[in-house]
């Protein structure tokens, strides 16, 4: 059915015109991402990034980006976390919560807001970055330390102020949201190198064909429950009451409340790594025989053994936790309960207004609880593979299968729809 869908689409000639721009803004992002920061160490910085946390993470991402430390070393990453501490402020400052309000206007402002909380912190990321780093820098003079570091992280800030107006440019004129395409395209460049490292593997007896298998199948598997849970949703039936203005009835029509069991996306994930990754990166900043990097290293790792529980514990707690604390934000309720009330609609057995939104929250709850261990399941699950399978040199992101897929689906429905709307376009004339 994919691709039947490609191929109508291609036959298309203002969806073939899309696809192609979209292709070419994402092998400009490739390109981009080979383009080396100067000042800067190859061989010290492969072996200072060569150690997890956070960098692993976040070089995923990037597309390899990071690890080379190029001009898109940062990513979209800024613009992620600009967008979600927006988002946040929306329900605690009121003159946000008002322009979330207003329409497209508000809309505009509001990323606009998001624009400049990318480059602010960008900045601050690359400054920190390049500063943490400053073991990899060749300086030719101690006083040019600080204007080197400047420099870089004008020059990491750059490169993502620019990955976020690529990836604007491909939401306006090309297929799919932009940003999350630049992330898939990161994600996917690293399959090539990991197919690579599996065939090493098995050639050198590291690897077992049944171990193999069992990673596919894993894979398969992950990919068939993502699908599974992206789509999954619970209905809740509403009916609009009949409502006679003048000669007209309007009214009386049949609709439903869409729950999806995965609201809040990779987002509680993004939040959990980042708090549990973060002792993992200071280890990497201090001598491996001091006693707070042995601690991490023991017990706040994914390292496949019985010692990193506590550790997945305590990460499948907070992407629990994450997850409702993001739904709760996303979706109210309350508001919802209101508007059906004021254009007269009800769910079926369920009285209007404080009533509703006690039944919503009830069943928002059940519905969250479940796309929560999803989301948990899909984090720890690289740690399991590494138990089940010894794989201890390949990183099986259930991230990162998360993303790709959820990115390629909607992408999928965004080109049926507009495939659709030439249809009855053609209709129509």
């Amino acid at each position: 059915m994919i691709l039947e869908t490609l191929k109508d689409a291609w036959n298309v000639p203002s969806i073939r015109k899309k696809i192609g721009f979209t292709l070419l803004m994402l092998l400009v992002f490739r390109i981009g991402a080979h383009i080396p920061i100067p000042f800067m160490n190859r061989s010290v910085l492969t072996d200072m990034m060569g150690s997890g946390g956070l960098f692993d993470f976040f070089n995923t991402f990037s597309g390899g980006s990071l690890k080379r430390f190029s001009v898109f070393a940062l990513s979209i990453m800024p613009y992620i976390t600009a967008s979600i501490i927006i988002q946040l402020l929306t329900v605690v400052i009121p003159y946000l919560e008002r322009l979330s309000k207003e329409g497209e206007e508000g809309r505009k402002k509001i990323v606009q807001y998001i624009r400049y909380g990318t480059v602010v912190l960008g900045f601050i990321n690359g400054f920190g970055l390049t500063v943490g780093l400053r073991g990899a820098l060749v300086i030719p003079q101690e006083s040019l330390r600080y204007p080197i570091y400047i420099m870089i992280a004008l020059v990491l800030t750059a490169g993502t102020a620019f990955l976020m107006w690529l990836g604007e440019q491909i939401t306006e004129k090309g297929i799919g949201n932009g940003i999350s395409l630049i992330i898939f395209a990161g994600i996917v460049a690293g399959v090539p190198d990991a197919i690579k490292k599996l065939i090493s593997l098995l050639q050198v007896g590291e690897l077992s064909w049944f171990a193999l298998i069992g990673l596919v199948i894993i894979a398969a598997l992950i990919i068939a429950g993502v699908v599974f849970i992206q789509e999954g949703q619970r209905r809740i039936p509403v009916q609009y009451a009949k409502r006679v203005v003048g000669r007209r009835v309007y009214g009386g029509q049949s609709s439903h409340i869409p729950l999806k069991v995965n609201q809040a996306g990779v987002i509680p994930i993004i939040f959990g790594i980042s708090l549990m990754a973060f002792p993992a990166t200071i280890a990497t900043w201090m001598p491996s025989t001091s006693s707070f990097a042995m601690f991490v290293n023991k017990w706040m790792t994914m390292n496949g053994t019985l010692y990193s529980i506590p550790y997945l514990t305590m990460y499948a707690v907070l992407i629990v936790f994450f997850t409702y604390f993001y739904t709760g934000i996303t979706f109210n309720p309350v508001d919802v309960a209101d508007n059906l009330k004021k254009y007269g609609g009800f769910i079926p057995g369920i009285r209007p207004g404080r009533p509703t939104s006690d039944y919503l929250f009830k069943i928002l709850g059940k519905v969250t609880l479940a796309g929560g261990i999803f989301l948990a399941l899909i984090a720890i699950l690289p740690s399991l593979v590494i138990g089940l399978t010894g794989i201890q040199n390949i990183y099986l992101g259930g991230t990162s299968l998360l993303i790709v897929v959820s990115v390629a689906l909607e992408t999928m429905k965004q080109m049926e729809a507009q495939l659709m709307q030439r249809h009855y376009q053609g209709f129509l004339k």
